[in-house]
C-alpha cells in the first residue's frame, strides 16, 4: 500500500528557477524511505511540498491528512522554556481543532510515546536543559502524537555526534519494525541512510538521480 504519492512535482521559488523538476516517487506504509543529496538539491524543499508549507507546485501530491514532522533544528528554538511533557503533548494540537485544551486521550498517547521512547521518567525536565540528542528523541515523540501512521523528518541527526546519530537511525528502525511508523527522512549521512533504510532516494539539481533499494545505491544502480 502506498501512503504517499508524488505525480510529476514540480516548484520553483520566486528568486530560482527549477528547484524540483517532474518528480515522482511512492512512499509504501511501513517502510523507511531516505532521501539523499547535495545542498541545494532539493531536499527539504520536496519535503516542505508534501506538508503543504510550499504553495504553488505543480504536480500532484496524495498523502495521509496527519502527518508527525520534525523540521531541521536550526528552525527549532533549542532553549524553549518548556518541559519534555509539555512540548511532546503540543503535539496533539492538531487533533484538538474545536477546544484549546488538552483531551483526556491526548495524554494519554503523550504517555505511551514518551514511555516508549524512555523520557517519561524524565517528564518534568525542562526541554533546554536536555542534550541535542535528547531534544531529537523529545521532538521525535512530539510527531509521533500528531499521527501513528507516519512522520517526516529533515536532517534530524544534523549536528550530533557519531555516537547518538546512530541512536536515532536505531530508534527509528524500532519504530518502524515495531509500530509500523512509516518513515519518511532527509540525511546528508549517506552511511546511516544506506544502513537503515528500505529504500533511498537521491536528488541532484532537483531531480531524481536514483531510486532503489540501499545494496543498489551503493553499487552505483541507475534509477
Amino acid at each position: 500500500m502506498n501512503l504517499i504519492q508524488i505525480k510529476d512535482v514540480s516548484f520553483n521559488y520566486p528568486t530560482k528557477k527549477d528547484t524540483l523538476k517532474h518528480v515522482s516517487f511512492d512512499v509504501k506504509k511501513g517502510t523507511f524511505t531516505c532521501i539523499v543529496g547535495e545542498n541545494g538539491s532539493g531536499k527539504s524543499t520536496l519535503l516542505k511540498c508534501i506538508l503543504n508549507l510550499n504553495k504553488g507546485y505543480t504536480g500532484e501530491i496524495i498523502k495521509p491528512e496527519r502527518i508527525g514532522y520534525l523540521p531541521q533544528k536550526n528552525f527549532i528554538q533549542s532553549n524553549f522554556p518548556a518541559s519534555i511533557e509539555e512540548v511532546v503533548l503540543s503535539g496533539t494540537i492538531g487533533n484538538n481543532i474545536k477546544s484549546i485544551f488538552y483531551k483526556k486521550e491526548d495524554k494519554e498517547t503523550a504517555k505511551k510515546v514518551m514511555k516508549e521512547l524512555e523520557i517519561y521518567d524524565i517528564r518534568k525536565t525542562c526541554f533546554a536543559d536536555l542534550s541535542g540528542g535528547q531534544q531529537q528523541r523529545v521532538l521525535i515523540a512530539r510527531a509521533l502524537c500528531a499521527t501513528d501512521e507516519i512522520i517526516i523528518l529533515d536532517e534530524p541527526t544534523n549536528g550530533l555526534d557519531p555516537s547518538i546519530s546512530i541512536q536515532i537511525y536505531e530508534l527509528l528502525d524500532a519504530l518502524k519494525n515495531n509500530d509500523n511508523i512509516t518513515i519518511l527522512m532527509v540525511s546528508h549521512d549517506i552511511e546511516r541512510a544506506t544502513t537503515y533504510a528500505d529504500e533511498v532516494i537521491e536528488l541532484e539539481d532537483g531531480e531524481i538521480k536514483f531510486i532503489g533499494t540501499p545494496s543498489s545505491f551503493k553499487q552505483g544502480g541507475a534509477k
